[in-house]
């Protein structure tokens, strides 16, 4: 269906846009068939009506024969014998009508007139069918385009999806491999912490799984998570792992990416609690400023060992996940002040719909 049709307001405006085209006729007729501008403009204006109309049907050949798929003078000549007996159509619906006119007693000789001006009006009509093929031939470019720039942009969407879930998914083993590793060091040493270290991590496991299907959850249930985490770390280290949160109560509610913490207090246990011989305290800290919400996670660092330019794979996985939800928008930066290792999210605030 052309999309003329779609719509009853994109038919009205249609037959708008041809109204000057009826004083162009009126004026065909009067000075070059010598009508009278009252007669003039009685054949004009059904005649309008019908040559928009018939235009039309330059849609569906420029559909059945798009460029890519005929050569140029195969083109020409399809649309120039089209835009021929179109025009040869209109002319002779223009004489049904004028014939119909005749018979009134002031029009008297009206078809006769019209006859003398067929020629000049079969040369109007195809002039007027090739450029309503040109301008279809452009509204077709301009749908191709947008049809490419919608698939262009549903391929980025998916493209971006399945790495949200790829890195999503990289995660979850990462943390289950170190911790199953921990069970299974303390199973000879100490049973019963290996059994409750067990327990916690089923319960943590049950929790991240349900809150990490979902793109975003509330701070809240993100600090939630990074305590459950800590716990079970705390079996493995005991009094040396000690845990300090500020957490702004104005940033409860706010949407963070799912799992977002987690690898940053793998990298603070990792390369901070597990190299300090004394241990430490991680530090988790919240807070809220303008449009920006920051995430800030502090691990004690043996000063004796250089600061790498990548603390592994923990901080890396949540910078590329960052980046791919937010692009600059949102950043993490790291660095060490005395025997404190900081890693900060900052992130644009955005709170839970209510």
């Amino acid at each position: 269906m052309h999309p003329v049709f779609e719509r009853r307001s994109n038919l009205l405006l249609y037959l708008l846009a041809w109204l000057p085209s009826v004083a162009l006729f009126a004026l065909l007729l009067a000075y070059a068939g010598q009508f009278r501008w009252s007669e003039a403009f009685l054949i004009a204006a059904p005649m309008a009506v019908v040559c928009a109309f018939l235009c039309l049907s330059a849609w569906y050949l420029c559909r059945i024969f798009p460029p890519a798929r005929a050569s140029y003078l195969r083109l020409a000549g399809i649309h120039l014998a089209a835009a021929v007996f179109t025009g040869g159509a209109w002319v002779l619906l223009g004489a049904a009508l004028v014939t119909a006119l005749s018979r009134v007693p002031e029009l008297a000789g009206i078809d006769d007139r019209f006859w003398k001006q067929a020629p000049l009006l079969l040369v109007v009509g195809v002039l007027i069918f090739l450029i309503s093929v040109s301008v279809h031939y452009l509204a077709l470019v301009f749908e191709r385009s947008r049809e490419a720039e919608e698939r262009s942009l549903t391929l980025q969407i998916l493209a971006r999806e399945a790495e949200l879930k790829a890195l999503r998914a990289q995660i979850s083993p990462h943390f289950l491999f170190n911790s199953l590793n921990s069970i299974s060091a303390l199973t000879s040493v100490d049973p019963a912490r290996a059994r409750k270290m067990c327990q916690l991590l089923a319960d943590f496991l049950r929790k991240s799984l349900e809150l990490g299907a979902e793109e975003f959850i509330t701070l809240q249930d993100e600090i939630a998570l990074a305590r459950d985490f800590l716990a079970i770390e705390q079996i493995r280290f005991g009094p040396r792992l000690n845990i300090d949160t500020e957490v702004a109560e104005a940033s409860r509610n706010y949407l963070v990416p799912s799992l977002l913490m987690q690898p940053l207090l793998e990298n603070a246990v990792k390369h901070g609690i597990s190299q300090v011989l004394e241990g430490g305290t991680i530090r988790i800290a919240t807070s809220v400023g303008g449009d920006r919400l920051k995430i800030t996670v502090e691990n004690p660092s043996d000063a004796s060992v250089p600061v790498a330019r990548s603390k592994g794979f923990g901080l890396e996985n949540t910078r590329a996940r960052l980046s791919t939800l937010y692009g600059r928008e949102a950043r993490i930066e790291t660095g060490r002040s005395g025997e404190r290792f900081h890693a900060e999210v900052s992130l644009p605030a955005k709170r839970v719909a209510s």
